[in-house]
């Protein structure tokens, strides 16, 4: 018999080129998964289409902003809404694949664990970004434009992307500290519509009561929508809130979603390799 060890199949790799390739080879896993659900991707770029066609078809006459027209002032908002509710898909996703056991498999292949979230995060960063193609074009149709360079215009989206990609890490932790896919949506409307609806997405701040005033202008939706306004050359001569996420909302976007990586990404992998050993 031969003397040599046969290596650990569940050793994982150590090159950086390996586990770039085993990220990859997940994000292909979960693009082909929702490929043949074609319903998923229906109903997940259906939405912002039908908030487009409602807030400026519908509302537009009952809602007056200040200094700007208001589907210019609308269109991005409902990128940040699109964004920030896209990312929940991390969290639903991680919660049914541990559910239906797709990670005790991964478990068994010569693979580096954090590939499962990097493939995760990674399919939804796709998604959004087919989505806000989608919204791009319903926008346009309804009269949006952006007026500033197109370098500008890239980077207001690169921006949005940034942030969605950040907070699908913050969901991806709330995925696998539940039981179920549908815990997770209802755990996400929950915390996702205060943030979306209390911000500056679709009527100024100043218009509402004080406390929720206070609210919006330093919740980092409003933020997000604010720079991806100024990015875009939207903002008109609207008045802008005197509170530092205001008035750079660029940098506090570029933070906040640093932070948000810095923050989530070990503590999704501590909670992934403690789910995963059960």
């Amino acid at each position: 018999m031969s003397a040599r060890a046969l290596p650990a199949a569940s050793s994982p790799p150590a090159s950086l080129a390996t586990w770039a390739s085993d990220g990859w080879t997940v994000t292909q896993r979960n693009l082909i998964k929702l490929r043949r659900s074609p319903d998923m991707m229906v109903f997940a770029v259906l939405q912002p289409i039908m908030f487009v066609l409602l807030f400026s078809q519908v509302y537009a006459g009952s809602i007056q902003v200040q200094g700007t027209d208001y589907t210019d002032y609308l269109m991005a908002g409902i990128f940040g809404q699109t964004v920030l509710f896209g990312s929940t898909f991390s969290g639903a996703g991680m919660a049914q694949d541990l559910k239906e056991g797709i990670v005790d498999r991964f478990r068994t292949l010569p693979m580096n664990p954090s590939a499962v979230l990097i493939g995760r995060t990674n399919s939804d960063l796709v998604l959004n970004a087919v989505s806000m193609t989608i919204m791009i074009g319903t926008g346009v149709a309804v009269g949006w434009r952006f007026t500033t360079s197109f370098g500008s215009f890239l980077a207001g989206l690169g921006l949005l992307l940034l942030f969605s990609y950040a907070f699908s890490w913050v969901m991806a932790l709330v995925g696998m500290s539940v039981r179920s896919a549908e815990t997770v949506n209802n755990a996400s409307f929950v915390i996702l519509f205060p943030l979306t609806f209390i911000s500056n997405a679709f009527v100024q701040p100043q218009n509402m009561p004080g406390p929720l005033e206070t609210f919006a202008n330093w919740n980092p939706v409003s933020a997000l929508v604010h720079a991806a306004r100024e990015l875009f050359g939207n903002t008109g001569s609207a008045p802008v809130p005197d509170v530092w996420p205001m008035q750079h909302p660029v940098l506090t976007v570029v933070l906040g979603s640093l932070l948000m990586l810095v923050v989530f990404v070990p503590l999704c992998l501590r909670k992934f390799a403690t789910v995963s050993s059960r």
